[in-house]
């Protein structure tokens, strides 16, 4: 098994499919959480690369939010699609990165990220509630691994 897929536990991915799940009961918007072993880009442009291969780029509401990790490199990225840009203040993906990479620090990741899934989750309910007559689940919640 490669580094990646020995990051998380199977009760650590769950947990953080579970924190997904929780975010997005009460948000339209989509959360996801991708993990790689490296890169050799800078890490805003392959988390961006990402974003689009996950098709996040094509929900309904343009209100993706990705949380990206290059494991062996220990880089990490925080994205969101366009419509959460024009919402959100200015100092919204600081915050939230700022405080996943302290878990970080102390090598706590599964609780990093999902408390940042759930601020993000908080946060999207604000400006993107979620209407159970008109939404749906647009992307799997599954950890995905490239």
């Amino acid at each position: 098994m490669s580094k990646v897929e020995d990051f998380l536990t199977k009760k650590q991915e769950q947990e953080i499919v579970t924190a997904i799940q929780k975010a997005e009961m009460h948000t339209s918007g989509e959360i996801r959480v991708h993990l790689e072993s490296s890169t050799d880009k800078k890490t805003l442009d392959r988390a961006t690369e990402i974003f689009f291969q996950l098709k996040m780029n094509e929900t309904k509401h343009k209100n993706g939010v990705l949380f990206y990790l290059a494991i062996e490199d220990k880089k990490f990225a925080l994205i969101g699609d366009k419509n959460i840009d024009h919402k959100v203040t200015p100092n919204f993906w600081k915050e939230i990165t700022s405080n996943i990479l302290n878990d970080f620090k102390k090598q706590h990741f599964t609780a990093g990220l999902t408390n940042g899934i759930l601020q993000v989750g908080k946060e999207l309910q604000q400006y993107f509630p979620y209407d159970k007559s008109t939404d749906k689940n647009e992307l799997s919640d599954a950890v995905s691994i490239g």
